[in-house]
Order: C-alpha cells, then sequence, then structure tokens
C-alpha cells in the first residue's frame, strides 16, 4: 500500500500532524508512507521513521519568479517526481487551494481515493474550495486538536479508531559537528520569539524565569531566527546572569536544541512543538492564541500554561519546573 501526505506548512503544523504517520503504521504494518513539504522542513520530516519519501515542495521560493524557465523546470520536475509512484491513499490535512492542486498532481493506483478535511477548524486558514480535490472530506469538529485532525482524516479512510496518544515517530537529528553551545550539557532553552507580538510573554517574565534557574545552576540557551529576534535575544541576555545568545542555527541545529534541553520554556511555536514532541521536560506558554489548539496533551512531560488573552505568570512557570525537574533537577538530557 502506497499513502501520500500533502502537508506543506508551517513548522508546527507539520510537527502536529506527523502522528497520522504512526497511526497508519499501527493499523498498516506494510505501508509506504510518502510527504510533500515546503523544502525549508524536509529535514524535520526525514527524521520521521515512518516517513519513506520527503518530496520537497518550494511554492515559497517559486512564487519571486514564477515565469523564470529555471521555476517552470523546477516545477515540472516536481510534478514527475509526484507521479512516479501510484499511491492507494492520498491525504490533504492542510485544506488549502494550493495543497488541494498538489493532491491532484499525484498519480492515483487503480481504486486509489483522495482524503481531505471537510470543514475548517476555528481559527484556521482552510480554503473550503479544497474539497474539490477530494473523493471523500472527512468533518471535524471546529474544536478539534491541531494533533487530531490529521488523525481523524485517516482513521476514517482506514476505519480505524484514534485511541492511542500521540507517537511522532522522531528520531533524533544528526549534524555533522557538535555545536560548542552543546558540550556543556545540562541546559534550559528560552523559545521567546514569535512572529505575532501578541504571542509573546512580556521581557521581563523571561529574566525573572533565567533567575529562577540560576538558582538550580541551569544555565539558559536563547535561540532566535531573524536579526529583530537576535536583538531581542541580546536585551534578555544582558539582564541574566546564566544566560547565553546562539549562533545563527540551521534546522537540524535547532531541532537538536530542542531534543537535548533539559528543560524547553516558549510561547506558541514552532520549536517549542518540537520539544514537545520529543517529550522534553516542556513548558508551553499561551498568552494570546487558544491553548486548545496545539497543547501538548500526550505527555506528563509538557506542561500548558496560559490561555488567549491571559498569559501565564511567572509564579506559574516557577511551579511547573519544581513539577519538571523537581527540588534537585537530577535529570540529565538525552544521549
Amino acid at each position: 500500500m502506497k499513502i501520500l501526505i500533502v502537508r506543506v506548512s508551517s513548522l508546527g503544523d507539520v510537527v502536529h500532524n506527523m502522528p497520522m504517520v504512526a497511526d497508519i503504521l499501527r493499523h498498516h504494518p506494510d505501508a509506504q508512507i510518502d510527504w510533500v513539504v515546503e523544502e525549508a522542513y524536509t529535514s524535520l520530516v526525514r527524521l520521521n521513521t515512518g516517513v519513506r519519501h520527503v518530496i520537497p515542495f518550494a511554492l515559497r521560493r517559486w512564487r519571486k519568479s514564477l515565469l523564470a524557465s529555471q521555476t517552470r523546470a523546477e516545477i515540472r520536475r516536481f510534478r514527475e517526481r509526484l507521479r512516479e509512484d501510484a499511491y492507494d491513499f492520498v491525504f490533504d490535512t492542510q485544506g488549502l487551494t494550493k495543497t488541494g492542486i498538489v493532491m491532484r498532481m499525484a498519480r492515483l493506483a487503480p481504486g486509489g481515493m483522495r482524503f481531505g478535511l471537510a470543514n475548517g477548524t476555528e481559527g484556521s486558514g482552510y480554503e473550503g474550495v479544497s474539497r474539490i480535490f477530494h473523493h471523500k472530506s472527512i468533518p471535524v469538529d471546529v474544536r478539534t486538536h491541531a494533533v487530531l485532525r490529521g488523525r481523524l482524516v485517516a482513521a476514517a479512510a482506514f476505519g480505524y479508531k484514534v485511541d492511542t496518544p500521540a507517537n511522532f515517530l522522531l528520531a533524533p537529528p544528526q549534524v555533522e559537528q557538535t555545536p560548542g553551545w552543546l558540550q556543556e550539557g545540562r541546559y534550559a532553552v528560552f523559545f521567546h520569539a514569535t512572529a505575532r507580538a501578541s504571542k509573546q510573554w512580556a521581557p521581563e517574565n523571561w529574566v525573572e524565569t533565567a533567575g529562577l534557574l540560576a538558582e538550580r545552576g541551569l544555565p539558559v540557551l536563547l535561540a532566535w531566527g531573524s536579526d529583530a529576534e537576535k536583538e531581542d535575544a541580546q536585551r534578555l541576555a544582558a539582564q541574566m546572569v546564566n544566560a547565553t545568545v546562539l549562533p545563527k542555527l540551521s534546522m537540524m541545529e535547532a531541532v537538536l536544541l530542542a531534543q537535548r534541553a533539559t528543560l524547553a520554556i516558549g510561547v506558541d511555536t514552532g520549536l517549542t512543538h518540537i520539544a514537545a514532541a520529543y517529550e522534553r521536560p516542556t513548558i508551553e506558554l499561551y498568552c494570546d492564541s487558544p491553548r486548545w489548539k496545539t497543547e501538548g496533551n500526550w505527555s506528563s512531560s509538557i506542561i500548558n500554561l496560559g490561555d488567549q488573552g491571559a498569559p501565564p505568570s511567572v509564579a506559574d512557570v516557577a511551579s511547573a519546573i519544581t513539577s519538571l525537574l523537581g527540588a534537585a533537577d537530577a535529570r540529565r538530557a538525552p544521549a
């Protein structure tokens, strides 16, 4: 059985889509599963041990030069790659016009079927026109968790029930050279940055939380992805006695940062969700996004705090740190 998943973006949504792979393989161990994803996230999806082939999709880059001959050639090769295999099941779990078109481009085996979402969830970017590309559209509740959406679509297609905790099947990332910041061993990481300012936690809260970790002898690493985020990290570090601003990280280095953390604390953003997917001790902070959509609910190593319009306090975070690390903080990061 050959299966194609079309979930191209964004970082957090790609992570949250991964448990449908484990579900399918639990019921159909011999299934061969391929995945179409934006080229920036191909290395992440390759860490999923249940995915056979990752097919890069470069629409974000192609849009900048659609009329260029090189772009047209790349799109042609992408279509040819999609049609190398004939798929028994094709899933579009994003529900956009662009992902529906990709679904339609894939070649079906005799009797093959295309499945997608019949509706969007609250606040999602779902596009109803995507249904025209499905053979069957699967309805979900408007408050369905981001992880559960894809799992339910696959369950409806194959006729099984979703009755196990989410399993992301993520292997540890590999990098060519061990980064210097990893050599010291134990560390906390703050994923403080997010594109939407209203989702951020107040700077003074980060500073106070760093002080709590300094009392435990735990250094804090600050990650960033843009020049503005780097400047924010530098301003935070200047007020912390135990903080280091990291250099620019590749995708795999960022995943490694999350996967090896003694403790990850972060706002509602992709790298926080990666730490939670690896079931590292993780504190997810919700300041201006609904917690029900993405909270880590598959492991006791994840504590979710706050909610839309109700940011958590430092006292909430302090209690969560004690719950995850204990009074003496005897945990160690995995090898």
